[in-house]
């Protein structure tokens, strides 16, 4: 009976791997993937009721976050340049898959590597803008414009957000190592570069939700 159960629980597994053809790794970025949306929906969901809680008035957004250029004051515009920073990496990300599974080792390790340095561009620029923010007084318990949540929210929503590319930057820059040495290539699988793309593209997701309810809203 047992040797019958584990039969029959390998013809399932094997009909199981011909329908959804999936490795391991890329099933468990998917899993990975998941679990940290819920985390972040969390996190936003918190957001949202500590702004609906605020008694004290929410800080408007466009001139806290403005820049400015030439004695004029421009909503926005360093949010703006950071979000088209990381957009484009998201771009940069997918022509180094492509080219992965093409064959072309050395593109896919010139673009991988240009998404990484545009991520570490990003995080600098994001530490530009909490450097700002913290000369201006706000800190998690409170901020000079009214209610004290929004900096408790700022920081933490965009610190979350920033360990994730943080991360991304180190995975992904080391993933350009190893498909310029060949090690993909030796493999004949490119699959652990679709893999960070998966990550990458992640991050690049929740970073329009952050921008649209934290900037935008």
């Amino acid at each position: 009976m047992e040797q019958e159960a584990l039969r029959g629980l390998k013809a399932d597994w094997a009909a199981d791997r011909r329908t959804f053809p999936m490795s391991w790794g890329k099933a468990m970025m998917w899993l990975f993937i998941l679990g940290d949306a819920f985390v972040f929906g969390t996190f936003l969901i918190s957001y949202l009721a500590a702004r609906a809680a605020a008694t004290l008035p929410w800080p408007d957004t466009g001139k806290v976050f403005a820049l400015h250029v030439g004695g004029a004051e421009v909503p926005l515009l360093f949010v703006f340049l950071m979000t088209l920073i990381l957009m484009s990496s998201g771009g940069t990300m997918a022509l180094g898959v492509a080219y992965g599974f093409r064959g072309d080792r050395k593109r896919a390790a010139l673009f991988v590597g240009l998404t990484a340095l545009l991520g570490a561009i990003f995080v600098g620029m994001q530490a530009v803008e909490w450097t700002n923010l913290l000369r201006e007084g706000v800190r998690p318990w409170a901020n000079p414009w009214g209610a004290p949540q929004f900096g408790a929210s700022f920081f933490m929503l965009t610190g979350f957000h920033g360990l994730h590319v943080s991360i991304g930057v180190l995975y992904l820059a080391i993933v350009a190592v190893r498909i310029a040495r060949g090690v993909y290539e030796r493999r004949g699988d490119y699959g652990p570069v679709e893999i960070a793309g998966l990550y990458w593209g992640f991050v690049d997701i929740v970073w329009i939700f952050l921008f649209t309810l934290l900037y935008l809203w």
